[in-house]
């Protein structure tokens, strides 16, 4: 045994500190196996009964478990499926049409910025207020008027031609009169004037409108409203589309029966 350790140097207890943390943990001990009394008989030597006698101690040194042995790990490989004829088909069927939508969408592109479309314009160039009535006591209204209306294509490279053409005139937004126009065409740059009768007879109005509409005749100053629907086709080199082009018109207009157009302003959508 060593000094004791109120004896020995601070630097001595701590390198003994060091080495016993650095060992590694014992292995459990295995509890002995049974000892045959015979032969324990035979080895211990006989000595004098006034000695006690030790036991005699068998030591055995641990075995390591086994452990046990590993199957051998199998790689499966899936045999490589080949692609059918029908996908390779449909690929090139999908890529192809991708090939197509790239190229139109680059020509429209490329027309649109060198057609440079523009929608016709539409404008009330005259208008007569032939007559107002309105009858009493139901207020049911009557009205005449005549309306000059400019449509002009201002392109240069583009016809149009008007598939269909509807106008309507309202009043404090109530319908009054409609009417239908037959199919036209104008070519590049060119205006057209068209006349236009717009005649309604015995439209019932709500008491509160009719009193607005005597109140303007007194007044001579009538407002009323133009709204026009048309369905053009725009035509040139490389092909044709169609769109819906559509028109209000505020009028003012003096009172009947020679109510003539003071003030306008149209816009086209």
């Amino acid at each position: 045994m060593g000094a004791p350790y109120h004896l020995q140097s601070p630097r001595t207890i701590i390198t003994k500190v060091m080495s016993m943390k650095q060992l590694p943990p014992a292995l459990p001990q295995l509890p002995p196996p049974p000892v045959d009394q015979s032969e324990v008989t035979e080895q211990t030597p006989v000595l004098p009964r006034s000695q006690p006698v030790d036991p005699p101690t068998i030591t055995r040194q641990p075995q390591a478990p086994r452990q046990p042995a590993r199957a051998p790990s199998k790689v499966i490989l899936q045999p490589r499926q080949r692609t059918s004829p029908a996908m390779w088909c449909a690929a090139i069927a999908c890529f192809a049409f991708s090939i197509l939508l790239i190229v139109a969408g680059v020509v429209t592109l490329v027309v649109f910025l060198a057609v440079k479309p523009r929608p016709p314009s539409f404008d009330a160039a005259n208008a007569i207020l032939n007559s107002v009535y309105v009858d009493s006591p139901a207020p049911y209204f009557n009205n005449d008027m005549t309306l000059v209306a400019n449509i002009s294509n201002p392109n240069r490279e583009i016809d149009l031609v008007f598939r269909s053409a509807t106008v309507e005139l309202f009043f404090q937004d109530r319908p009054m009169a409609v009417q239908a126009l037959p199919p036209f065409a104008q070519r590049r740059g060119q205006s057209q004037l068209l006349n236009m009768h717009l005649l309604s007879s015995r439209v019932l109005l709500p008491p509160q409108v009719a009193v607005k509409m005597v109140d303007q005749v007194r007044s001579n100053r009538v407002v009323y409203t133009i709204r026009g629907a048309f369905k053009v086709e725009a035509r040139f080199r490389f092909g044709h589309y169609s769109y819906w082009m559509y028109t209000v018109c505020q009028l003012e207009l003096t009172a009947p029966p020679s109510g003539v157009l003071v003030a306008r302003r149209c816009t086209t959508k």
